[in-house]
């Protein structure tokens, strides 16, 4: 780890209040599925990075509980495609922190196992292959033909593409924090 873990005791202002948010906002709330805070009370995963910068941290926590909580994306929907940015950077710490969810969501260990391939798994009803080969395309080529978003778009809706597209782009930053910080 690249940066020391922000204790409680040591926080300013803001990042207090940035703590307080994640360790007892709507993440905290539910079936925790990876600790938010560590034995040492520091966040964990990509929580504590945030602290570096309270105001930027404040505003991509928030888009990360907006793509979790607010979309209209079903929930294997989304953590498959989570899975597939974790599959895309790497990232140990997401495949750890959403596996379990995926799990929970009702993907099967063998679609997970694919997922982590970085394929788009069998056995998904034709919205949920739809959108998990949408995210795939986003991943690797960037972006999408005017063929893939004709179809994608007629099948999915535009507002799925454009959540699915913000939520490669957030997933990518975590991986690149977690990444650059050694989490």
């Amino acid at each position: 780890m690249r940066i020391d873990r922000y204790l409680p005791a040591g926080l300013t202002r803001e990042q207090k209040a940035l703590y307080d948010e994640i360790s007892g906002g709507r993440r905290s709330q539910g079936r925790q599925r990876f600790p938010l805070v560590g034995d040492d009370g520091a966040l964990e995963g990509p929580f504590n990075a945030m602290l570096l910068a309270p105001k930027v941290g404040l505003a991509l926590q928030e888009l990360g509980a907006a793509i979790r909580y607010g979309t209209t994306l079903s929930p294997r929907v989304r953590e498959g495609s989570i899975l597939l940015v974790a599959a895309e950077w790497d990232c140990g710490f997401e495949r750890k922190a959403h596996e379990p969810i995926a799990a929970d969501c009702g993907l099967s260990d063998e679609q997970i196992r694919e997922i982590r391939s970085g394929r788009t798994p069998s056995g998904l009803d034709e919205v949920e292959t739809a959108a998990l080969d949408v995210t795939r395309y986003l991943i690797e080529a960037r972006d999408l033909s005017g063929d893939e978003f004709a179809k994608y778009s007629d099948l999915l809706g535009v507002e799925t593409i454009f959540e699915l597209s913000t939520l490669v782009g957030y997933y990518s930053i975590l991986a690149l924090q977690l990444r650059i910080f050694r989490v």
